[in-house]
């Protein structure tokens, strides 16, 4: 089989299971054979080797499996991060986050911050590399996410600025913080998802309760409780006015809330009153 027919075939095999076949057909290809896209349109007409190790892995995306646990990586802002089974994706909506806290940071020269369910280390690796002055407490209540993510921070050398820590939101980490950043669960139980997010990624990960913001209210509470000035998190896109409604009830300078690059409601940043 050639790369040609191989990509033919597979492209035919993902009609059903993702939105653009050819291009994660060649994808999968370009991982199968471990070379860049490019290459697979210039040998066009070279035999695969292990046909049968491609069909696999096709095979695999057929059934929903998403793409990044095949290859076991993800892209995410300027990086490529270890992701696995137990772990969320990293999302692009993400890096809006990101942005939002890096900003803070510069204006406020803020030196120690606590990231909220590190997943696969994406937001505290970002962070740490643009900040080489910044202490970071990442925390998660799983141990295959503080697994991978340890990974991924001694893949990029950062085991001097990210301390990874088994907690239940920050109830172990009593160091004082200036900030506290998470994209934590947020889903509504009864929401409806897509078989490659809710049959392959983790269900702690994706649903933070009945209503969805359960978990946010209670970062809020325990962020606020603690006296900590800035919170920044995700949010689902409805989740906007019973955020504001919740938080009238502590001392905030301001609450300003951001939208993801497709207009819906996406986070918010918290200034307590100091």
């Amino acid at each position: 089989m050639t790369i040609s027919q191989a990509l033919r075939w597979a492209q035919k095999e993902l009609m059903e299971a993702c939105d653009r076949p050819l291009f994660e057909a060649e994808l999968l290809l370009a991982y199968h054979l471990q070379k860049e896209r490019l290459y697979l349109h210039i040998h066009s007409d070279e035999t695969i080797e292990d046909a049968e190790g491609y069909k696999r892995l096709v095979e695999r995306r057929a059934k929903h499996e998403p793409y990044e646990y095949i290859a076991g990586s993800a892209s995410f802002y300027d990086i490529e991060l270890e992701v696995a089974p137990g772990v969320l994706i990293p999302r692009p909506e993400t890096e809006i986050l990101i942005d939002k806290v890096a900003q803070i940071i510069e204006e406020e020269g803020i030196t120690r911050i606590a990231e909220i369910g590190v997943g696969s280390g994406a937001i505290s690796v970002v962070l740490a590399r643009k900040f080489p002055q910044l202490r970071i407490i990442a925390t998660d209540i799983c141990d295959t996410p503080l697994q991978v993510a340890g990974r991924n921070i001694q893949k990029f050398g950062l085991k001097d600025q990210i301390e990874l820590r088994k907690s239940n939101l920050i109830d172990e980490v009593p160091e004082a913080l200036e900030l506290v950043v998470s994209n934590p669960p947020y889903i509504a139980e009864d929401c409806i998802l897509e078989s490659n997010v809710v049959d392959y990624e983790p269900q702690e990960a994706l649903f933070g309760g009945k209503a969805g913001d359960e978990l946010l209210r209670q970062i809020i509470t325990d962020v606020s409780r603690r006296g900590i000035r800035y919170l920044a998190c995700e949010m689902g896109y409805d989740q906007k006015a019973p955020i504001e409604d919740f938080v009238k009830d502590f001392e905030i300078e301001c609450i300003e809330f951001y939208q993801d690059l497709a207009g819906f409601d996406r986070g918010f940043v918290i200034k307590f009153k100091g």
